[in-house]
């Protein structure tokens, strides 16, 4: 039988290059697909599975939002790459103890994740992408590293433009390559100058769905919570691509299929693709803030109060998600909510932030 990597190098010299989208689309479809890469024995560990503390916050922040919107009767739970389901088994704990308990949609394609999901989540209702979900109530919906995995095109500035960086399979190998007709017109007009070799990513399906999902939000009420790690200021020169394989990064290029490849997320063109469909856009902010905003710290000493002995452990946990020098800065969490929905908590109250798209 042959094996990904081979098909995938005869796919790619079948066309002489392709786009490092396509290769980054069908690598990590490969990978989600044939494995659960999560936790110690997995290739990386997420924030759910640091602590229960992150899941339980993302819970109780929808809640808040629900309570203040007057509890609708029918709401909906969203989770979009929901890993092995353990950031929604602690948030729907945590909303059920505020008295909500809404249906679950779990949108997820890989075939072994899904199983896992099933183990604890046996009520839940599984979606290929959003268009599947109910249209009968409001949604929340959470997002936690879910846009870095999605794949991104890269154009590069050469001496004579800016084209797209493919991939070309030379002896037996794949490697990067410049490519394809001159894409001047996608550059921003303040980023045309940037210096020769720089590069510059944008992700069309990462758009699209925030697109769509701002336009859910608007029409049905609700609010999503984003995290993932990224920046503010978009779009910017540099080559984020990356792939991590048990625990360590390695070349993105080398294994495809068998590492898992993401790219910085572009939180300002998320923004904006939510906010034209008509919702309120809030933040980014570092994930280090919003976790000490929603109460970390009092979560973490009740906790250590239950279990004392778990006190070096439940602190590490707490450090590892608030400290700049760990996930607290780098990894950014951005809210989309309803029109009429109130201001979500966590982030301050002036920051809303409407892109200016005139």
């Amino acid at each position: 039988m042959i094996d990904f990597a081979t098909r995938l190098k005869r796919s790619i010299e079948a066309q002489g290059v392709l786009p490092i989208a396509y290769f980054m689309a069908a690598a990590n479809a490969h990978y989600y697909g044939t494995r659960d890469p999560l936790g110690v024995e997995g290739d990386f560990i997420t924030a759910p599975e640091i602590s229960q503390m992150f899941g339980e916050l993302c819970g109780l922040w929808l809640a808040d939002l629900w309570d203040r919107a007057g509890r609708p009767a029918t709401v909906h739970y969203v989770e979009l790459g929901p890993g092995r389901g353990t950031l929604a088994v602690d948030a729907l704990r945590a909303m059920a103890r505020a008295g909500l308990a809404p249906q679950v949609h779990l949108i997820e394609t890989s075939p072994t994740l899904r199983k896992a999901q099933a183990l604890i989540l046996p009520d839940a209702q599984w979606h290929d992408d959003l268009s599947t979900l109910p249209n009968d109530g409001p949604l929340l919906v959470i997002a936690n590293e879910f846009f870095d995995a999605l794949p991104v095109r890269q154009l590069v500035h050469s001496q004579h433009g800016w084209f797209e960086r493919m991939v070309s399979v030379r002896h037996g190998l794949i490697l990067p390559v410049v490519d394809g007709p001159p894409l001047n017109g996608l550059i921003p007009e303040h980023l045309k100058d940037a210096p020769i070799g720089s590069i510059i990513e944008t992700s069309p399906a990462s758009v699209a769905i925030a697109g769509a999902l701002g336009e859910r939000l608007a029409t049905q009420g609700g609010a999503a919570l984003i995290v993932d790690y990224g920046y503010d200021h978009g779009p910017a020169i540099g080559d984020t691509l990356q792939a991590v394989r048990g625990h360590g990064y390695v070349n993105p290029f080398e294994t495809p299929g068998d590492a898992d490849l993401t790219a910085h997320v572009d939180f300002a063109t998320l923004g904006v693709a939510a906010h034209v469909r008509g919702v309120h856009v809030h933040g980014p902010v570092g994930q280090g803030d919003w976790l000490n905003a929603m109460g970390i710290k009092l979560r973490a000493d009740s906790l250590i109060k239950r279990s004392p002995a778990r006190s070096a452990e439940i602190e590490a946990a707490q450090q590892r998600l608030t400290s700049p020098m760990e996930m607290g800065t780098l990894f950014r969490a951005m809210a989309l909510v309803a029109p009429t929905w109130p201001t979500p908590v966590g982030f301050a109250e002036n920051d809303e932030n409407q892109p200016d798209n005139s």
